[in-house]
Order: structure tokens, then sequence, then C-alpha cells
């Protein structure tokens, strides 16, 4: 089952990761949250990170160490 968020404005939203491939060839994972369930749903939030929401959109976004 993804991880759902439901925000201060009461609408839910499930976490996703995807490898994006950056400039120079670098490889690196990204972290979204989206309203429907994905390919690259995740079922937990990755150590060391917390979700916090955008105040004046209530977007959730994660937080914290790399």
């Amino acid at each position: 089952m993804a991880y759902a968020h439901k925000n201060s404005k009461g609408a839910t939203y499930y976490l996703h990761s995807k490898e994006v491939e950056l400039k120079g060839g670098r490889k690196q994972v990204i972290y979204y949250f989206g309203k429907e369930i994905k390919a690259g749903a995740l079922d937990a939030i990755p150590a060391g990170k917390t979700v916090v929401e955008n105040p004046k959109t209530g977007l959730p976004m994660l937080k914290g160490g790399h």
C-alpha cells in the first residue's frame, strides 16, 4: 500500500520516487507526492526524512538528510 498523507485541506497525496539523470550524467532519486497511485509509489517515508506541508498551497514535501 502506498504511503498516503492527508493535508490540512483534506486532500490525500501519495508518495512516489523515480531516478532521474542530471546534467553531466549523474543519477539522483527524487521524491514527489501525487494525488493518484502510479508506478514508483513507496510504502513508507525514506529513513531520515519527514513530511512537511507548504503553508500556502497545502502540498506535502519531504524534508531531511540526504
